[in-house]
């Protein structure tokens, strides 16, 4: 199981005596604990390098993107849309946290009241402390970078591939002075490197260079480790963090000026016997221990049954293919023909389409926001895309086929394309991006409504309601009576479908009369061919 606080003193305490490799445990398996944080201390929503240059082929068809902070020019769409996400993920989960804080105080106060006076009779007093061990969002370890081993508290992160902890000569940046710093002079196995290093996320960025050091990490210590000591970290973003630092555990392709990352290091010196590592997020509210991180294997105490193994199919992030999509038991029809996938531990919600959310949101009763432009789509060409779908137009085609969308030729008609009622649309600098977003959803609904044999005005029906009631960009609401009558919903990955129950993919906060529940679903949108992306 995960080391304890003392354990760990006790471990680094070794190892400042000696900077030796440590033995790993009987099993073989490098076990890291992992500390967590209740929403309201929360602020890492947002931790994925932004741009780059140099790009890579990979095995979907698309480039991969090594980060380099002499240019940022490229544009990565999944980058910006992952960037994207967590940032929404933040400001969603502050608006819940602000929420469920007003209700407790407005409780505490009004119950304060009642127990103060009783509590003239005991001389004791309540503090509702524990409220605020809820809906975790945030898991945190530590680590010792030099030798002696300077201690770091990092998040664990798949969504990017670099090591970086904040320099002792960051000095004009007030973050730095609210966390651990790195102090080179003080590692008898530091080496200089100094090349300028920046990674930049969606509501902050670092700035610094790259050194070399030993990193312990459980009971391994890894050489020659290249990590980047921030000098310069502006902004609010990391100076209310409770972590010091970030450690990436995605591919070298997205590492800035293509540093080895940890992990590939713990591989290339032989320090693990298995090529795997994995997390146990500890979902318990009440349990102090937020679970760990395994180097070497996988923890059998933490699950039961076998896995399910699939192919990464970009060296990028952690990426997989899925099939079908299935709410109720029922196909949705949105990723028959396959979507891609990532696995990112610095994501706190589950990201998808935002025509695939509508339809979950329509089935679980979840509030929205009426979207007025896919109401008119609907209305004004609703029998025309029914009839497309019908004769076997490829729903990819169907928008540009009635001017609502550009094509590029390759899914459809291009500029001054003559629809099939032979008029001849505006151009494709006059088609509005958001008439033809409307358009491209509401095909996806009419047509996943094909499979559920549906009549044609039940189909345009249901588009209709689903243009009403859109994922709103704050959070997405639920009534918490009614939790126990909503669906489950599964992902079919690797030929098995995975599944979710309302209790695991709805968010909730307080209880009784101040519970509130919220979808764990947020819209993530990347158009073909890279997308549609989970």
């Amino acid at each position: 199981m995960g080391h304890t606080a003392s354990r760990i003193c006790t471990l680094l305490s070794i190892l400042f005596v000696s900077c030796m490799l440590a033995s790993a445990a009987n099993d073989g398996l490098i076990r890291i604990a992992l500390k967590k944080r209740p929403i309201m201390e929360s602020i890492y929503g947002d931790l994925v390098p932004k741009s780059g240059t140099v790009d890579h082929e990979v095995a979907l068809g698309y480039s991969g993107v090594r980060m380099n902070s002499a240019d940022e020019g490229f544009y990565d769409p999944v980058t910006e849309a992952i960037n994207h996400v967590r940032v929404h993920q933040q400001r969603m989960l502050r608006d819940i946290e602000a929420a469920a804080m007003e209700g407790r105080l407005k409780h505490f106060w009004s119950y304060r009241g009642f127990r103060e006076r009783g509590s003239l009779k005991n001389g004791t007093q309540n503090h509702p402390l524990a409220l605020k061990n809820f809906l975790n969002a945030q898991y945190f370890g530590e680590i010792g970078v030099g030798c002696p081993p300077q201690n770091f508290t990092v998040v664990f992160d798949t969504g990017s591939s670099n090591l970086w902890v904040p320099s002792a000569k960051c000095v004009f940046s007030l973050a730095c002075y609210f966390h651990r710093k790195y102090e080179s002079r003080s590692s008898s196995t530091y080496m200089e490197n100094g090349t300028p290093a920046s990674i930049h996320y969606g509501t902050g960025s670092i700035h610094g260079y790259y050194s070399q050091d030993q990193v312990t990490i459980g009971d391994l210590v890894v050489n020659n480790q290249e990590f980047i000591e921030a000098t310069h970290e502006p902004g609010l973003t990391f100076l209310a963090a409770k972590f010091d630092g970030i450690l990436g555990l995605g591919f070298k392709e997205i590492s800035v000026e293509g540093a080895d990352p940890v992990w590939y290091n713990m591989i290339q010196q032989s320090l693990v016997t298995d090529k795997v590592f994995s997390f146990w997020l500890n979902r318990n509210a009440n349990d102090i221990n937020g679970g760990e991180i395994v180097f070497g294997g996988a923890d059998e105490s933490h699950y039961k049954g076998d896995h399910t193994y699939t192919r990464v199919t970009r060296k990028a992030y952690w990426q997989f293919e899925m099939g079908d999509f299935l709410i109720g038991g029922r196909s949705t029809g949105i990723c028959v023909d396959g979507c891609a996938v990532i696995a990112d531990s610095g994501t706190s919600l589950i990201a998808g389409p935002i025509a695939a959310i509508a339809q979950i949101h329509a089935h679980i009763g979840a509030t929205g926001v009426a979207n007025e432009e896919c109401k008119q789509v609907v209305a004004r060409h609703g029998h025309e895309m029914l009839e497309l779908l019908q004769d076997k137009t490829p729903p990819a085609q169907v928008c540009s086929k009635i001017g609502l969308c550009k094509s590029d030729g390759a899914h459809g008609i291009s500029d001054g394309i003559e629809s099939v009622l032979g008029e001849t649309h505006k151009s494709a600098d006059e088609v509005s991006d958001a008439t033809c977003n409307a358009c491209e959803m509401a095909v996806t609904w009419m047509q996943s409504e094909f499979v559920q044999n549906h009549t044609k005005e039940g189909k345009l029906e249901y588009a209709n309601q689903l243009c009403g009631n859109m994922p709103s960009p704050v959070g997405s609401y639920v009534d918490c009576r009614h939790i126990g009558n909503l669906p489950n919903v599964a992902f079919s990955i690797g030929g098995r479908a995975f599944e979710l129950t309302p209790e695991q993919y709805i968010l909730k906060f307080g209880e009784g009369f101040l519970a509130h529940c919220m979808s764990g679903f947020t819209a993530l949108d990347i158009p073909p061919p890279i997308g549609p992306l989970w």
